[in-house]
């Protein structure tokens, strides 16, 4: 039994009131499927609400009203996910009623007092075109791709990065109220030791990704090198991977910017002030793709930060994640597109699940990789939300 043998697959899909979806029960093959349709049919939203159930809200950052239908009270998402080799089976619910706010997530019939015990149940993937905001957005995209990455593939991160966060609120309201140096001491000791934490597991993993990332630039390229550099808002002389180190860094930068956060009302220093850095080494050293970055460059180095993302899910996990495509080859020229798909037929993963909003789109892949998991995959069509199989 090979690692990929014991991938999870999704074997049954329910939603009830999920955007544009009434009511839809769908049982998919292990090899996974290819869903066509126009765009505005419910692609995405099918996607979405699969990869609800790794993460427990949008990866398209969309707020839980947004996702109950409209004029429903609430919706609710349902899967059952299978190993055939190792006989393993979990079923993962969530609901989300607007008119209470309450969220209600189950695994395996039990509900969850803490949503954190539950993320990565799945182990999912998703690639999107958004993906490309991950390079050419804000810093806050990147450490929120961070925070993802981390949660579902570090131990312990999920709780130290929720500590900071309760942190720095409590620390921010106290700054706001213009509160004394005595009682902002305990919190700038919590916001060090919690801080500390996560930008060690940040910096720890951006270190042991970075060659498999340029690796993986290149192959899809057919020759960029690229790089990833963890860029915190600290002295980066300091060994950020080691949490103590870390931890003293924020500490010192606390000190440092101690008359300016009473001027301001807010903490200036830690992670939620860092950034990642993706960069392209050409003839004349190192670009920030964010500023520099050809549209093909920034493309390529967003698939391949999900690519990294799914080695570390992988690692993890014990075995190979699911993968959701999501019209990803829609902005790509067909060399890089092509050598995607090859790089996802080498690795070992788990079943595909991807759309596309023509027939010739999937018929084109399966043409290029005549004999790999694209030529496998069955053809479903979806429009208004209405799936046939």
């Amino acid at each position: 039994m090979t690692i990929a043998d014991t991938a999870l697959v999704c074997r049954e899909l329910r939603l009830r009131q999920y955007r544009n979806f009434v009511s839809i029960d769908l049982a998919f093959p292990d090899a996974g499927t290819a869903i066509v349709g126009d765009n505005g049919s419910g692609k995405t939203n099918l996607l979405e609400a699969l990869y609800y159930l790794e993460i427990f809200r949008s990866f398209r950052g969309a707020p839980d009203e947004q996702l109950v239908r409209f004029g429903a009270e609430a919706f609710h998402v349902r899967g059952v996910f299978a190993s055939a080799a190792t006989g393993e089976e979990r079923e993962v619910t969530a609901a989300f009623e607007p008119r209470t706010k309450r969220k209600r997530v189950t695994v395996d019939g039990i509900e969850q007092d803490r949503l954190g015990d539950a993320i990565g149940v799945v182990g999912a993937v998703v690639f999107s075109p958004s993906d490309l905001s991950i390079v050419a957005g804000a810093p806050a995209e990147r450490r929120r791709f961070l925070d993802i990455v981390l949660s579902l593939g570090a131990p312990g991160y999920l709780a130290a990065l929720q500590r900071y966060r309760q942190v720095l609120k409590q620390r921010n309201a106290l700054l706001r109220d213009a509160a004394s140096p005595a009682s902002l001491a305990p919190w700038d000791v919590a916001l060090a030791e919690s801080g500390g934490r996560v930008v060690a597991a940040r910096a720890a993993w951006v270190e042991a990704s970075s060659e498999s990332f340029a690796r993986t630039c290149d192959a899809i390229s057919g020759g960029t090198a690229a790089s990833l550099r963890y860029r915190p808002a600290l002295a980066e002389d300091a060994l950020l991977s080691d949490g103590e180190q870390a931890a003293a860094a924020i500490a010192a930068a606390v000190e440092r910017l101690a008359v300016r956060e009473r001027e301001r009302g807010m903490t200036l220093a830690g992670p939620h002030r860092d950034d990642l850095a993706v960069l392209a080494c050409g003839p004349d050293g190192e670009i920030d793709l964010r500023e520099y970055g050809s549209g093909g460059q920034m493309r390529t180095a967003a698939v391949a930060l999900r690519m990294v993302e799914a080695e570390t899910v992988r690692r993890a996990r014990g075995r190979p994640p699911l993968i959701l495509l999501d019209d990803v080859f829609a902005e790509l020229d067909p060399g890089r597109s092509r050598r995607i798909l090859e790089l996802l037929d080498r690795e070992e993963r788990g079943q595909v699940i991807l759309t596309a909003p023509k027939e010739s789109d999937v018929e084109l892949r399966r043409t290029e990789l005549a004999g790999s998991f694209a030529s496998s995959l069955a053809s479903w069509r979806i429009a208004g939300g209405k799936v046939t199989t």
